[in-house]
């Protein structure tokens, strides 16, 4: 039997990417609203964090056009909560661009998600100013 270390036989990043359905889209955006609608989340709780990076996965693998600058907002949240030293009126601007860009491709959708989109957008505009406070 040999000892060497096998290579594994999958890549680490799947290179086909990840189909969501619309149900998980629902359940995103559900377990997103419930997050924030208890207010900011406390910077020791790593579920936000996990929330992001669900969020940037989705993203990412759409195939949506228009959602570059909300994949390019959840990465900088992600960093500056990462961070720790971020001031709170920058992750203020950054909900604020989210929760407006949010906004903008719930107008632009005609479909079942129009709503939930609308709400997650007025979520992270108010969010964002009680941060700026």
């Amino acid at each position: 039997m040999d000892s060497t270390a096998q290579t594994p036989q999958t890549p680490p990043t799947p290179t086909i990417p990840l189909g969501v359905t619309d149900q998980q889209n629902a359940a995103l955006l559900d377990d997103t609203l419930k997050l924030l609608n208890g207010g900011v989340p406390d910077q020791a709780d790593k579920h936000g964090l996990a929330e992001i990076d669900r969020w940037i996965e989705v993203l990412s693998a759409s195939e949506r056009t228009g959602l570059a600058k909300i994949l390019q907002e959840m990465k900088t949240l992600r960093e500056q909560l990462i961070d720790g030293d971020t001031e709170n009126h920058a992750i203020a601007e950054t909900l604020a661009t989210l929760g407006a860009e949010a906004n903008k491709v719930a107008d632009e959708s005609n479909n079942h998600f129009t709503a939930s989109l609308n709400h997650l957008g007025k979520v992270l505009i108010k969010l964002g100013s009680s941060l700026s406070r």
